[in-house]
């Protein structure tokens, strides 16, 4: 499969009559512009040793899946090339890295009630139930207290809680 990039690079190489891989394509495009692999990490947030290991196409020595596939697709997105042709050449190299979907249609509503639980089982609407029912423990003490005369008078500013005195 023949990819071009926006610079020509896959053309030129075809046309000497070998195969550009992913790691060649990039460095050339780095180097092209004139950039060190630690300038471009420090750009894109990778390790100097990660971008390495990409453009010399060590995929023993990179993460698998998605996280490949973002590396890629950072580095070709600060190359200013074509970001989907980086990520074919990517899946010719190393094979399909799309995240898969997590939920079949089978499992969907088991996976939702599954989600919508917090760490310890318990669905997450009854937390903000217990929640309301001790502020309004809270609140029902505080009159009680006040009430009794236990507040002393200078603690209450507003005339409706002195009301709640008498």
């Amino acid at each position: 499969m023949s990819e071009t990039f926006p610079d020509g690079l896959r053309r030129q190489d075809a046309a000497q009559g070998q195969e550009l891989t992913l790691g060649d394509a990039l460095k050339a495009m780095r180097e092209t512009r004139g950039l060190s692999l630690s300038e471009v990490s420090a750009r894109i947030k990778y390790s100097a040793v990660q971008l390495g290991h990409l453009e010399a196409c060590d995929w023993s020595r990179l993460p698998e899946g998605v996280p490949l596939r973002g590396l890629v697709r950072n580095y070709a997105r600060f190359l200013e090339t074509d970001v989907d042709a980086a990520l074919r050449l990517l899946d010719d190299a190393v094979g399909p890295t799309r995240p898969r979907p997590a939920v079949t249609s089978l499992g969907a509503r088991r996976a939702l009630q599954q989600a919508d639980m917090t760490p310890k089982g318990e669905p997450a609407h009854r937390t903000w139930a217990w929640l309301l029912l001790i502020l309004l423990l809270f609140c029902v003490i505080g009159v009680y207290a006040i009430n009794r005369g236990w507040v002393p008078e200078e603690w209450l500013r507003f005339d409706w809680l002195k009301a709640l005195r008498q």
